[in-house]
């Protein structure tokens, strides 16, 4: 099957099998991310195909709305692609993208590293920052029924994996143990480049946000 073909069956079947998704993590977050993929890989220049795939099934199954498991995103895009008859090697590679894409992932030494998983990570990572960001933190705060604030708890800046994956901190929390770190890791130039607006409106946001607390 051609290219185009695939990725447009791809697409097709992640807006079908997300249709009920918490909104952090629906299609249009899946298609924001593969929007972002495509515009970072226009610089990059790596395999077309593998960072589509990759960027398209990379939360078709999200471990934390699956009890944990880490392997059920892999497997199902594996199971997926499978069926689709795409190439073995281009198979394993999505797989492989996302096992190690996840901001969690980054807490163990780096296993694996492609190009390909660069440009993936940061178009995820474009999506987790500025206006949407701040929109899907606190959307899946409320599917979790987190707290926005509470200056009582102040945010933990030296998690471990596991902390990180059970924290049950309100929302604000999460700007500084995650969101505005993520402009330092980007990988790409136009990653980089892209984070840089889109945190200053985060940082600003957050002023605004403390303002209007009394707790500036």
């Amino acid at each position: 099957m051609e290219h185009n073909k695939i990725i447009e069956a791809t697409a097709n079947f992640v807006r079908n099998t997300l249709s009920d998704a918490e909104g952090g993590h629906d299609w249009w977050h899946i298609h924001r991310v593969w929007t972002n993929a495509k515009l970072i890989n226009q610089t990059e220049k790596t395999d077309q195909l593998v960072v589509e795939l990759a960027a398209l099934l990379h939360d078709i199954a999200d471990s934390k709305f699956h009890n944990g498991d880490e392997e059920i995103g892999p497997r199902t895009a594996g199971n997926y692609l499978q069926s689709m008859n795409v190439d073995t090697g281009v198979t394993e590679h999505v797989q492989q993208i996302i096992r190690h894409m996840s901001f969690k992932a980054s807490f163990d030494k780096p296993s694996f590293h492609s190009p390909e998983l660069a440009v993936v990570q940061d178009a995820d990572r474009l999506d987790a920052i500025g206006a949407i960001g701040i929109a899907r933190a606190f959307t899946y705060g409320g599917f979790k029924g987190r707290e926005l604030y509470n200056p009582e708890i102040p945010p933990n800046l030296n998690m471990t994996r596991e902390e990180y994956k059970n924290t049950t901190a309100p929302t604000i929390n999460h700007f500084y143990e995650k969101l505005l770190l993520l402009k330092n890791k980007m990988n790409t130039p136009a990653g980089k480049a892209l984070a840089e607006q889109r945190h200053t409106f985060m940082e600003h946001y957050l002023k605004q946000f403390f303002d209007e607390c009394g707790s500036s």
